[in-house]
């Protein structure tokens, strides 16, 4: 079996330093996959080696699966931003594909200490890996010592009675339950696109909104206005996002528009990020623009209570 793209991925962050890495898809890099990556630096540290991060784009459901239908917490860019500011030294991102899925989980540790000189690897306890996922904590830990490699098994990280999962994340996103997400994220969730021209209805009654055109398997909360914090320059600004179909005016198609507090400027082509703090309410269809423009001033009372409220 071919292994050429892995290795030329792999080969691109080779080191002859000794590294202590764990494995896995990391999406959303939330407060359990910190805790793994906490317990690598530690060990990396009290060995002299370095830490390292092994994560696969697109998710292997995905690849394994023309049915699943997995929207994802964070593009790649953003995991690999995320993961480093965690402080791990090395971000190794491979392709997964179905020669990937194909090596056995030998094969695959075996390039790992070819080209990452891997000498320990941190896993949860429902890790699997490999060729028909044989790879277990056990698997793993027998050839370790056949091969050179030691494996710490760290149990998952609860939060008041719940284990934290991007499982758990994504099913709170889909509840609109912003604040469960965001504390299991240990974050705000985050949209991030390309502002796009809209048809302007937000300016004809005097509230501009950017329109934000984000990657289709992005992960969304449904359909509603949320308190936002808005990126520009660097710099945050509170913001309402509203997320849905414009009912009042029967647009129908669905768009991600965020309207910047005491902000005027275009914002035409430029990338926007968006913080998503809380949701205020459901996408409601009005009797006009006035109404529509009464409650949005409300909505934006909100946004000024809550977020100076978090300042």
């Amino acid at each position: 079996m071919s292994v050429v793209r892995v290795e030329d991925e792999l080969a691109r962050h080779a080191t002859n330093q000794e590294t202590v890495v764990t494995i896995g898809v990391f999406d959303g890099v939330h407060l359990g996959h910190r805790h793994l990556m906490e317990r690598v630096k530690t060990w990396a540290r009290d060995k002299g080696r370095l830490s390292g991060v092994v994560t696969f784009h697109p998710h292997p459901r995905r690849v394994l699966s023309q049915h699943a239908r997995l929207p994802y917490l964070t593009d790649l860019a953003e995991r690999e931003r995320l993961i480093r500011e965690q402080g791990i030294d090395l971000v190794v991102p491979l392709t997964f594909t179905h020669l990937l899925a194909g090596l056995s989980a030998r094969e695959f540790m075996m390039l790992l200490r070819k080209y990452l000189n891997v000498r320990g690897v941190v896993i949860g306890p429902d890790f699997a890996m490999g060729r028909q996922r044989v790879g277990d904590a056990a698997a793993l830990t027998v050839l370790g010592q056949e091969r050179g490699f030691d494996v710490e098994v760290v149990p998952p990280l609860e939060l008041e009675g719940r284990v934290v999962s991007s499982t758990a994340i994504r099913k709170s996103l889909a509840d609109g339950d912003m604040g469960v997400a965001n504390k299991l994220l240990g974050r705000p969730f985050r949209i991030r696109g390309l502002v796009e021209k809209g048809v302007g209805r937000g300016r004809t009654i005097g509230i501009p909104t950017a329109n934000l055109v984000v990657d289709p398997h992005l992960a969304l909360p449904p359909d509603g206005v949320y308190v936002t914090r808005a990126y520009l320059g660097g710099k945050p600004h509170t913001s309402i996002t509203n997320i849905g179909r414009r009912p009042t005016f029967d647009d129908g198609e669905r768009t991600i528009e965020v309207h910047i507090l005491d902000f005027d400027g275009d914002l035409y082509r430029q990338e926007l990020t968006v913080d998503v703090i809380e949701r205020v309410r459901p996408e409601i269809r009005f009797a006009g623009a006035g109404e529509l423009k009464a409650q949005i001033g409300r909505d934006i009372q909100r946004a000024r209570q809550v977020l100076g409220e978090k300042s």
